[in-house]
């Protein structure tokens, strides 16, 4: 029983990463533009939050430099694929080695490598956290609980709103969008920015509040599962929200198999989380029903005289 309340308790801690980035995800996706690299600017958010915390011991004002970063190297990629019409597949794919580059050297040359940091203290929920067995689900840090508001906010944005109706018709139809009069090229960059920063929070997430310090490479591979995520959950932060919490229950699932004395072979630890996103991906494909719910113009560069 014990096992399976440290379980329970752990698993939004592990969801929390999944679920930023694959919002942030979405968002850009939404507007047709295809995000392969979520995993370096995840990198970069750690980076810059581990920075900050090191500098102000303050860890809010670092999960916003985790977002500032990782929105500012995504300047990059958005002048590379909206206004230079780079292939977007190729682009997302040379931003992940490049911030994977930059933050090692980086972290190495200012010293931030394996430097402890304090993160957020748990907040108990009242008398819910005497609860047995879920007991522990409702003792965790201050971002856990802000998740599903900040899911809230976004699917209200992208629903409900006239800034976010124009987003999503860029990413269907930048052509019908454009004749409408929604400039798509600044809609799109703006996605992109936006998109970026909640995937930097991830990032900043895993180095600042989960590990509390920062080590080259420290987001392992969490930015791709994100990329499977977004696809599994058909491009809804909801669905995406139960995908984190699937490969969170996961991540924590093989620790706590160890802790109880179940021997497990080394690799095959290492590869069940990317194994079960292959599960994921073929189960969407078997099961996917009635219209697709793909942005109708993901991946595809926008110029203004191209009429379909």
């Amino acid at each position: 029983m014990d096992l399976i309340a440290n379980w329970l308790g752990n698993m939004p801690d592990a969801a929390v990463p999944f679920a930023l980035a694959a919002l942030g995800l979405i968002v850009s996706e939404r507007a047709g533009v295809l995000s392969l690299g979520a995993e370096g600017l995840m990198l970069v958010g750690a980076l810059a939050g581990i920075g900050v915390q090191l500098a102000v011991h303050e860890p809010g004002i670092a999960l916003i430099g985790s977002m500032l970063a990782a929105a500012a190297v995504s300047v990059l990629f958005a002048v590379m694929v909206v206004w230079l019409r780079v292939n977007q597949v190729i682009a997302g794919l040379a931003l992940v080695f490049f911030c994977q580059g930059l933050t090692g050297l980086l972290g190495t040359l200012l010293g931030w490598t394996n430097q402890p940091v304090t993160g957020l203290t748990a907040v108990a929920l009242g008398p819910l956290v005497q609860l047995p067995v879920v007991g522990k689900l409702f003792h965790q840090n201050v971002v856990v609980y802000l998740v599903p508001f900040i899911i809230a906010g976004v699917v209200l944005y992208l629903n409900r709103s006239v800034a976010g109706l124009r987003l999503r018709a860029v990413g269907e139809n930048p052509q019908a969008a454009d004749a409408a009069g929604i400039p798509v090229l600044r809609t799109r960059f703006l996605a992109i920015v936006a998109g970026s920063a909640l995937v930097g929070l991830a990032g900043g997430y895993i180095a600042v509040i989960s590990t509390k310090l920062w080590i080259a490479g420290m987001t392992g591979g969490r930015g791709w599962i994100a990329v499977g995520l977004v696809i599994f959950a058909r491009w809804s932060p909801w669905r995406a929200f139960a995908g984190a919490l699937l490969f969170g229950g996961i991540e924590t699932l093989i620790p706590q198999l160890s802790a109880a004395g179940i021997a497990m072979p080394q690799y095959f630890v290492l590869m069940t989380p990317y194994l079960v996103t292959l599960g994921v991906m073929v189960w969407v494909a078997v099961t996917r029903r009635g219209a697709d719910e793909t942005p109708g113009a993901l991946g595809e560069p926008y110029l203004r005289e191209e009429r379909r």
